[in-house]
């Protein structure tokens, strides 16, 4: 074989490892000789589809809809998607500027395939979950980190984005509720936010996956505060759809057709047994189960941040969204601490617990903080801090 043939890409070089999914095989492997793991690492919600998603999911199957719906997604879907819209923020969103796609994922590389030029800077978060700067190395574009610790409550500020837009960047990619951090960008900042990126005649993409999942006030959306916002949303988290990949975006009208043609190309649909099964979502009996899981997540939530910092694992900022806690490991009882990387590593082999380092989610970061995910029961986190206060005695 020629390797020179075969030479991959130079994006490539850009694009880093994903931690996460390295301690995830080891937990595998270690579960295979015998050892009881508990995962608070992969942020994916222990519960699945509700009861009236999956019938609608079988009587869709039974009907014969599966075969390819057009690129943006079947009306339906998209109309009860800006119903839904309506009824939880309170926002008129047309259905025509609802797009169906195959995940959150496949909705952030459409919108980076619209929106970022070759060599254009897009500017986030340090700390920011990493797959959002390789969408943007995927088309060719610069992801600028902008380090953001708990004064700003990891998220971008207004004034950081004014400091930083220079002549090479287009635009900002949010996420709010984020992951790692669980924090979200407070109403005023955010339509600061959006001011200085109109301003300057740039984009803003909004991930809004974890809107759903908020505690402690009513969720906020971008789209309340500027037309011209690219927002991103998914089926994964709070309909708890995970393996359905099934997301939307909300772009401006100007901008469908623009969508629209990408999505032909790149993607043709997303599942249509998916699609027609997350009608459902929007009923009132599975409006119901997610309300109560929902109030799980928010008990689970109150309940891990004092266990943390009861293990020397500061919280130096309260999550009020998505289940992930963003942990200072500087403070334990342990000689990797401030080394987020062989503490991981340690928890893992030493405790069986699985907790997430800081190093996935940027620099500013990587080896103070550890990222867990309180997705799953109450007595898989009872059990992991029993054996975490083991650990670091």
């Amino acid at each position: 074989m020629n390797p020179q043939r075969l030479a991959t890409a130079s994006r490539l070089a850009h694009i880093d490892a994903f931690h996460v999914m390295e301690l995830a095989k080891q937990a595998a492997e270690l579960e295979r000789a015998g050892r009881h793991i508990i995962h608070m690492g992969i942020g994916e919600p222990d519960f699945t589809a509700a009861e009236p998603v999956v019938r609608a999911a079988e009587a869709a199957m039974r009907r014969g809809v599966t075969q390819y719906t057009g690129a943006l997604g079947i009306m339906p879907l998209r109309e009860a998607i800006a119903a839904h819209y309506k009824s939880a923020y309170g926002i008129d969103v047309p259905a025509r500027r609802v797009i169906v796609t195959a995940g959150a994922s496949g909705a952030l590389l459409l919108a980076c395939a619209v929106l970022v030029e070759i060599g254009a800077e897009v500017l986030m978060p340090d700390p920011s979950y990493p797959c959002n700067r390789h969408f943007v190395a995927a088309f060719d574009g610069r992801a600028k980190m902008i380090p953001s610790g708990p004064a700003e409550r990891f998220q971008l500020t207004a004034e950081q984005v004014e400091a930083n837009w220079h002549a090479h960047t287009r635009g900002v990619l949010l996420a709010s509720p984020s992951n790692p951090t669980g924090t979200s960008i407070l109403p005023d900042e955010l339509a600061r936010i959006l001011a200085a990126v109109r301003a300057r005649r740039g984009f803003a993409i909004v991930d809004e996956i974890y809107q759903g999942l908020s505690y402690d006030a009513p969720p906020v959306s971008a789209l309340s505060l500027d037309d011209d916002v690219v927002t991103v949303n998914s089926f994964s988290k709070y309909f708890n759809m995970t393996g359905w990949r099934l997301g939307w975006l909300v772009v401006p009208d100007a901008l469908v057709d623009a969508f629209e043609k990408v999505a032909q190309n790149l993607f043709i649909c997303a599942s249509a047994v998916a699609q027609h099964a997350a009608l459902a979502c929007f009923t009132p009996e599975a409006l119901a189960i997610y309300d109560e899981r929902k109030a799980e997540f928010r008990r689970r939530r109150d309940a891990i941040v004092p266990a943390l910092e009861s293990l020397g694992l500061h919280v130096p900022v309260k999550p009020d969204g998505a289940f992930y806690v963003y942990a200072d490991c500087r403070g334990v009882n342990h000689r990797a601490a401030g080394d987020s990387d062989s503490l991981t590593q340690a928890m893992l082999h030493e405790a069986g617990v699985v907790m997430v380092p800081g190093q996935d989610f940027g620099p500013y970061t990587a080896s103070d903080y550890i990222r867990i995910s309180y997705a799953t029961s109450m007595a898989n986190i009872e059990e992991a801090m029993a054996r975490l206060r083991k650990f670091f005695a």
